[in-house]
């Protein structure tokens, strides 16, 4: 696993500490909560688009769920919900129908802007919107009186 030394990052800011700890704990692991399952792409398709996308083979769409709670996205799956039991004999079963819980940390201003399912991959869709007030001004110098 590679390691990432943010040391240069904490000396050249101030009141981020909280940040710098859910990069290290969150985007310089390959697991979430323990597991890398299911397997997923972060794309970003232009300069304020983004989408996630998750394979999900064997997952409905009334399989999933999708929720924001306090900054978080929060995809999950289970398909114990299905009626019928499976009562075919594997051989081998490499393909994974197990509960799930991916969780994404979304930037401030980032919002979800609908979830697809085709062929066994969700796609999320994500739209960074920055409100005017945010976004970089210029400031005229005047001549003092």
């Amino acid at each position: 696993m590679t390691t990432y030394d943010l040391t240069p990052f904490h000396r050249a800011t101030v009141g981020f500490d909280s940040l710098f700890d859910e990069l290290e704990n969150r985007f310089f692991t390959n697991t979430v909560n323990g597991t890398s399952y299911p397997p997923y792409n972060i794309i970003k398709t232009d300069e304020t688009n983004y989408a996630i996308e998750l394979a999900l083979a064997g997952f409905d769409r009334k399989d999933v769920e999708i929720q924001i709670d306090q900054g978080d996205l929060v995809i999950s799956g289970n398909t114990e919900s299905k009626e019928e039991k499976d009562t075919r004999n594997y051989m081998h079963k490499g393909i994974a129908g197990r509960a799930f819980k991916r969780v994404f940390k979304l930037a401030d201003h980032v919002e979800v802007k609908g979830a697809e399912m085709k062929n066994g991959i969700l796609t999320v869709s994500l739209e960074k919107q920055i409100p005017e007030a945010l976004k970089p001004r210029k400031i005229e110098v005047l001549e003092a009186k």
